[in-house]
């Protein structure tokens, strides 16, 4: 299927069950001959009617509209405004840093708006670009954009598959469906119809669906759905109606600070107005202005956006690149993980664990993926045997030979990085790395020393879902057909059973009774069970072509062998990422289109599903606690899907582990999610989870084995695959958010400390009843240089504290400007602004004689000595009170002044840095002679030091006092929910089991 900017006409997307009917119904419902295909002119007829066989990606977005978006954003344009104040005070090096805050945010996120178009982008690249079909009798080659509804189309091995179809006929026919289904191997396809509407998309298997891969076969079907109604049509529409515009609460609370801070300002400058009987003249204008821009922070956006920036930085480091940067924000409050379970939790590399002899029991067999390294054990755990080559019984060396010959797969090592992968289908690959562990690979077998080799091949067929080889040892003359597949398939082509070294005759009836227990207990563990047989040919057979003879007089009489058991393993790392994630109090759930019993052993042994009741359900029980009965956790989609939002909202726990899984299933659960308060991050890697990724507050995707249509839906993409990154972008995320309340306090406290300051200093009059202004417009503007960016973006990089982890997620309604940073914003600004300006009142009237002269806010003169000298010691106080304040913010609650902090004074070397050279910087401007009087209007101060110095003391102990009436009075900072506290005492109790704890207790 074709991708393509513009829209076209076509019909509602279609809803009838074609794999429910059979032949002649989808021919009359289609109105098309199978024998001849559509007639050319009914062919363009319905190219006209259904529109071309394309996505509708609503065309690229106007450049211009972009950069509206971006500069309409309310701290831009207060930003804009303050830009224009700057250049009517003539402060062109203020402007310049402002016009270049603005440039860097603009450009940032201009970028980011292409990120929807590159989604369909992704989608166009996976679409064949031509198709074969039947037209007027004859086989011809179109273009896919012009499949239409009723087209008969031919496919083969290889092919990308240009539309949803009903397939007729079929020969070997597989199609690699995980980038749509989530099933880790490929699909066999049936031509047979169904009775059930609601099936699956997964156990739709007489249906082939546009954009998956042709793995093996050939077959016919006939076009049912093409653009935007097919499977990966549908994904693609809820692509482009997911709501990913709406704000993040960071970047509502910056909007409403914004609009808070722009109300301020006006109401400081008519206060200044006010204050001067609105006898505005250029003093009192300049004055205005000046408090005006100290009102707002004009830094703290360019700091947010840096912030971050050096976040997607660490992260990339830690294998995590993050495509859009307001998901760091949501990582620290993710409260849900939606996993995958093939590819994320698990490998995706199909390993067989497990085999079964009737005469010896079951082998296990270590080693994991697709290196050939591993061992079998026989026995239990307290008498356990390493079978090899010298001391293995006839009949496993029987099996291991077998898995090796009737195997088309081979595995290899590449040269360059050493690492082994496999060729061919996932279940051979797993037997043959079986095989090559107890060194009797097929290469082996076939070499010189063996002298096997295969002669006649029965491939797999769907239909009987088994394949047989035939085998000769080139040094005796003998033949030997052995025959694997499922093992309802096997047992009635067998008539006796390998029993040790005897052979025991048995019916399929008693075969597969005894065989029963053993497949249901593989089963559980989430074991995919084939059978193994085989047998000894006749000497007449032996003479003739086996090719030519048909393979149900040859697959017949067999001697059952054993079975094996094949699972796609968990990562090594996934239980205790799993466990940490229980720790930070995130619930992890798996959504999978792979089967219930496999989806709920794969859970068990990650840790998502704890122990289970005798009714199925999971209990709680743990730290003393009575158990609660918290209902069905593993559901399939279908039980899931037919329930109603009203009831998914009454279940006391929703599952944790959903098999089968639609779009819809996994959209569906995150919206419940969300309705129970959750932020969610959900992973995935193939073209079903896109609408997940979208929908979900942080999307995740698989850099390694993910598509592109994943990857571009996502807003993080995992670069090593691996699940225990996401538990340090979660940790970063946490760091990053904690770090901008950080500096938004230091940044807005220091705001209000100058604006009190400021304000309060209108109260101060000369000998004319004019104002005396505590500090000159311009060196409020240096004031907001000094203390604004450089001590914010310090604590920007602050390293997370140890137990930053330990701490329930954030709950996503306290946003940014919490009720606790709000009152910090307000105690510490009124206590550096009433500081300051009782400074100015100590140097005036405390210790000088309150002459205040006239004229002193215009030129320096004797008579303006005291008033200039007093604002020195302002200039002092508010630049050093604000340097301190940025250590105060280290920490929200715990003491910093302290002999055990002060030590680790110089442990953030930025912020260490900016106190250093803020402290250099202010002195160099209240002493350059000329800088300090005719451009600062101040003086450099000598006794007023001692002023400076004790304010200060007082700011600390009134810091220190505040910290600790909050840790006594105020509840911790972050509050778990029941069902957070049930995940951290599981993390507990597993973590004191795997080191021993509980049996010390």
């Amino acid at each position: 299927m074709i991708l393509r900017g513009k829209k076209a006409a076509q019909p509602a997307e279609t809803t009838k069950p074609y794999h429910c009917m059979d032949l002649a119904t989808v021919q009359d419902d289609l109105d098309v001959n199978i024998e001849t295909g559509l007639p050319t002119s009914e062919a363009e007829r319905r190219l006209t009617v259904y529109g071309p066989n394309e996505m509708r990606g609503g065309g690229r977005p106007s450049a211009l509209k972009i950069l509206f978006r971006q500069l309409a954003n309310l701290m831009t344009i207060i930003l804009i405004a303050a830009v224009v104040v700057a250049f009517v005070t003539k402060d062109w090096v203020e402007a310049g840093v402002l016009i270049g805050v603005i440039g860097f945010n603009t450009g940032i996120g201009f970028f980011q708006e292409f990120k929807a178009e590159k989604t369909m982008d992704s989608l166009r690249k996976m679409s064949s670009p031509t198709s074969r079909v039947l037209r007027n009798g004859h086989q011809i080659v179109i273009p896919t954009i012009e499949l239409v509804p009723g087209d008969v189309l031919y496919l083969e091995s290889g092919d990308v598959v240009g539309a949803d179809c009903r397939l007729f006929e079929v020969f070997n026919f597989e199609a690699d469906e995980a980038l749509l289904t989530g099933e880790a191997l490929p699909i066999a396809k049936e031509t047979e119809p169904f009775n059930d509407p609601e099936l699956p998309l997964g156990d739709r298997i007489n249906l082939s669906f546009a954009s998956t891969t042709v793995t093996k076969g050939r077959a016919k079907a006939v076009v049912y759905a093409t653009g935007m109604a097919s499977e990966v049509g549908k994904i693609a529409k809820k692509l482009m109606e997911s709501d990913k515009t709406k704000k993040t609460p960071l970047q509502k609370g910056l909007d409403k600070m914004a609009w808070v801070l722009l109300a301020v300002a006006i109401v400081s400058v008519l206060i200044v107005f006010g204050a001067n009987k609105f006898k505005v003249n250029s003093e009192v204008l300049l004055y205005a202005i000046g408090l005006a821009i100290a009102t707002i922070p004009e830094g703290l956006v360019a700091v947010v956006t840096l912030t971050m920036a050096l976040g997607v930085h660490t992260l990339a480091k830690k294998r995590a690149l993050v495509r859009q940067l307001v998901a760091l924000e949501s990582l620290g409050s993710v409260t849900d993980i939606c996993s995958d379970k093939t590819g994320t939790l698990t490998q995706s590399k199909m390993v067989l664990v497990r085999a079964w002899l009737p005469d010896e029991g079951f082998f296990r067999v270590s080693g994991l993926g697709f290196e050939p390294v591993g061992e079998a054990l026989l026995g239990s755990s307290e008498e356990t045997v390493v079978v090899n080559t010298t001391n293995m019984s006839p009949s496993f060396r029987l099996l291991t030979e077998s898995a090796a010959l009737c195997n088309m797969s081979e595995i290899k090592k590449d040269a360059e990085t050493g690492e082994w992968f496999g060729i061919g289908d996932p279940t051979e690959i797993a037997l043959q790395v079986f095989a090559h562990k107890l060194s009797m690979g097929k290469p082996a077998l076939t070499s010189d020393a063996h002298q096997w080799a295969v002669v006649c091949e029965y491939p797999f067929d769907s239909g009987i879902k088994r394949m047989s080889v035939v085998a000769e040892n080139r040094a005796t003359g003998q033949k030997i057909l052995v025959l694997k597949g499922a093992t309802e398939r096997v047992v009635p082509c067998c008539a006796s059973l390998q029993d040790g070294q005897a052979v025991s005759a048995m019916d399929p009836g008693s075969l597969q009774a005894l065989l029963d227990p053993q497949v249901r207990s593989m089963a559980r563990d989430g074991l995919r069970v084939l059978s193994i047989a085989y047998r000894h040919l006749t000497p007449e057979e032996e003479q003739l072509d086996m090719n030519k003879v048909d393979r149900e007089q040859v697959e017949a009489s067999m001697t059952f062998l054993g079975l094996v058991g094949i699972y796609d393993p968990p990562r090594p790392e996934s239980r205790p990422s799993v466990m940490e994630c229980y720790r930070a109090g995130i619930k992890v759930t798996m959504l999978t289109g792979d089967h219930q019993e496999t989806a709920a052993a794969i859970a068990r042994q990650v840790g998502i599903l704890q122990d289970e009741g005798a009714d199925g359900t999971q209990t709680d029980s743990s730290s003393g606690h009575q158990a609660i009965d918290l209902g069905p956790l593993v559901m399939t989609a279908r039980e899931f899907d037919r329930m109603s939002d009203e009831e998914i909202d009454a279940l006391p726990e929703l599952p944790h582990v959903i098999a089968r899984c639609s779009p819809d299933t996994k959209v569906k659960m995150i919206q419940a999610l969300h309705r129970r308060s959750g932020i969610v991050a959900m992973t995935g890697d193939g073209v079903n989870d896109s609408p997940s990724l979208k929908f979900a507050d942080v999307g995740i995707a698989m850099g390694l084995s993910g598509s592109d249509v994943a990857k571009q839906a996502s807003e993080i993409i995992l670069t090593d695959d691996n699940f225990a990154t996401i538990v340090r972008a979660i940790r970063e995320g946490r760091r990053i958010f904690s770090n901008i309340q950080r500096f938004c306090c230091v940044l807005v406290a220091g705001n209000v400390g100058e604006l009190v300051c400021l304000l309060l200093g209108l109260a101060f009059k000369d000998k004319l009843g004019e104002t005396v202004f505590p500090l000159s417009p311009v060196a409020i503007l240096v004031n907001n240089l000094l203390t604004g960016s450089p001590p914010a973006m310090a604590l920007g990089v602050e390293k997370a504290w140890p137990t930053i982890m330990d701490e329930p997620p954030r709950s996503a309604s306290s946003g940014l400007f919490s009720w606790e940073v709000q009152s910090d914003i307000v105690f510490y600004g009124l206590s550096i602004g009433l500081l300051s300006i009782a400074d100015f009142w100590v140097v005036i009237s405390g210790f000088g004689n309150g002459d205040m002269s006239y004229h002193c806010n215009q030129d320096y003169k004797d008579e303006c000595e005291l008033v200039f000298r007093a604002r020195g010691t302002v200039f002092a106080t508010l630049t050093l009170a604000i340097l301190v304040h940025s250590y105060n913010c280290r920490r929200i609650r715990g003491p910093m002044w302290n002999l055990h902090m002060l030590k680790r004074f110089t442990e953030n070397k930025f912020l260490f840095g900016g106190f250093v050279s803020g402290t250099i910087l202010c002195l160099l401007c209240m002493y350059i002679p000329g800088l300090n009087t005719k451009v600062l209007k101040m003086k450099g101060i000598g006794w007023e030091w001692g002023v400076v110095l004790v304010t200060l003391l007082i700011f600390i102990i009134l810091s220190e006092l505040y910290k600790f009436g909050k840790r006594r009075w105020l509840k911790p900072l972050s509050n778990a929910t029941a069902e957070q506290e049930r995940l951290q005492r599981i993390w507990t109790e597993n973590t004191l089991a795997s080191t021993g704890g509980l049996e010390k207790q």
